[in-house]
């Protein structure tokens, strides 16, 4: 089986910015199909979980606080980028909306739930580099 990046919360890893997960069925049965290879890339920048929720603005990730966590960000986005590259990963399903994993379309850094088109720090560096990202939403479209 080809190995598959998958964000780790859609796998039902307590992961996500509140300490609970986005565990998602349709996402956990591409196991029959790919090997599932789980990351957090906000954890692998090292941040902690729980954290404050963080949205992008202006080219940068803030959190909730306002303080700047864009080198976190980059730092897990290489981690996840280098995953892939080692394991020769088909693509990446990453968590939609998120500012790390987001593809499309992105909270818009007011945290008011408000989208804004775009792509999180992590889907944006997997795409610069070729790989196909696609989201829990579009799963059905994953070859």
């Amino acid at each position: 089986m080809m190995p598959l990046l998958v964000s780790a919360c859609l796998l039902g890893v307590p992961c996500k910015y509140n300490g609970r997960d986005n565990g998602c069925p349709k996402v956990a049965a591409l196991k029959g199909r790919y090997h599932l290879i789980p990351v957090c890339p906000e954890q692998l920048g090292g941040l902690p979980t729980p954290r404050l929720p963080a949205e992008c603005r202006g080219g940068r990730v803030v959190n909730r606080a306002g303080e700047d966590v864009t080198d976190r960000f980059a730092a897990g986005a290489q981690a996840a980028l280098h995953l892939a590259e080692m394991l020769s990963c088909q693509g990446a399903v990453l968590k939609s909306r998120s500012p790390s994993c987001g593809s499309g379309a992105i909270y818009d850094g007011t945290f008011t739930g408000a989208l804004t088109s775009g792509d999180g720090v992590t889907a944006r560096l997997l795409k610069d580099h070729g790989f196909p990202v696609y989201t829990e939403e579009d799963v059905d479209k994953i070859p």
